[in-house]
């Protein structure tokens, strides 16, 4: 069990005693509130329910604030966690939290919004807040670590990774969610671009996209696991600078059922459209002849690590 299941697994015991002297103290009446947490009554939880959860040792990790659990009659937490890992987004990270919300919203049960913000230098973090999402600040310039370290804040039985330049409908959560309830321990979605992208991607992606339904992967800008398989993998391998996600989408499948869902997420075609067909043929033969070392660096990485280009179609 790596560092990210052990600080998971630490945790839970000195939650749920929190959460058995809160019931006792509160009589099941006291309303919570948190920055991040959808906006509902939330009904304590009587102290033999949180005797229970102890007894059961489930792997939690609490946040640095504390933050309510909403609890159903039976004594379950059925929270959704939406965590999104973010460096200089300010642009795109507000519709995609608009877009999260909506579709939490519909799905008529408690979920939270955390944002991973990664050394931002921009106002990600404050639109992060404007947005009600709680904001885990860490400083790794690395996407693995960084979904790593928003999973451990986060207080949901269900997890959902999604990228901050990505947006999501009600039609696709709600199939993730219902996956996982139905037993899958994780998977993904089908994947289309926001707008215009450029005849070499629009002839390359159509590939990547059988490849990746084909070999049973997600992509990266969306992904979903229960808490439980995301500990029981030890969440994103750290030692990848690219291509966690199909790491990841690996050690799921081997845990239990992976899905790649019919539905599809939108997210930005901004990288195929700030960089030239050289450039990215480039960096894919590098990576090619490198073999597996080369995504466990930075250098190398432009296309995900490299400063930011103005997108000349959105204006981001």
């Amino acid at each position: 069990m790596n560092q990210v299941a052990k600080s998971l697994v630490r945790v839970d015991v000195d939650r749920s005693r929190r959460l058995s002297v809160q019931a006792v103290d509160h009589a099941g009446e006291k309303r919570y509130r948190h920055s991040g947490i959808n906006r509902r009554n939330i009904v304590g939880q009587c102290a033999d329910s949180a005797a229970r959860r102890l007894h059961r040792k489930r792997p939690f990790r609490a946040a640095r604030r504390h933050a309510a659990i909403n609890v159903v009659p039976n004594g379950e937490n059925r929270l959704i966690s939406f965590i999104v890992p973010a460096y200089d987004e300010e642009i795109l990270l507000g519709a995609t939290l608009d877009a999260l919300h909506a579709a939490g919203s519909s799905l008529k049960e408690p979920y939270e919004l955390v944002v991973a913000d990664d050394a931002s230098t921009d106002r990600t973090a404050s639109i992060a807040e404007r947005h009600e999402a709680r904001v885990v600040r860490v400083a790794h310039r690395q996407i693995a670590a960084t979904r790593n370290s928003g999973a451990r804040a986060a207080m949901g039985e269900l997890f959902i990774f999604v990228d901050a330049d990505t947006i999501v409908t009600e039609a696709v959560v709600r199939a993730a969610v219902d996956a996982m309830r139905g037993g899958a321990v994780g998977g993904g979605a089908s994947v289309e671009f926001d707008g215009g992208v450029p005849w070499y991607a629009k002839l390359l992606m159509p590939v990547f996209a059988w490849f990746y339904r084909a070999s049973g992967l997600a992509a990266g800008c969306f992904l979903f696991c229960s808490r439980d398989a995301f500990v029981t993998v030890g969440g994103f391998d750290e030692t990848f600078f690219g291509a966690e996600e199909i790491v990841m989408s690996r050690a799921l499948r081997n845990h239990g059922r992976f899905v790649v869902l019919t539905e599809a997420v939108t997210t930005s075609g901004r990288k195929l459209r700030t960089h030239s067909g050289v450039e990215v043929f480039k960096i894919l033969v590098r990576l090619a002849l490198r073999g597996p070392q080369a995504v466990k660096q930075r250098e190398g990485m432009e296309l995900w690590y490299a400063a930011r280009r103005q997108d000349p179609k959105k204006n981001v």
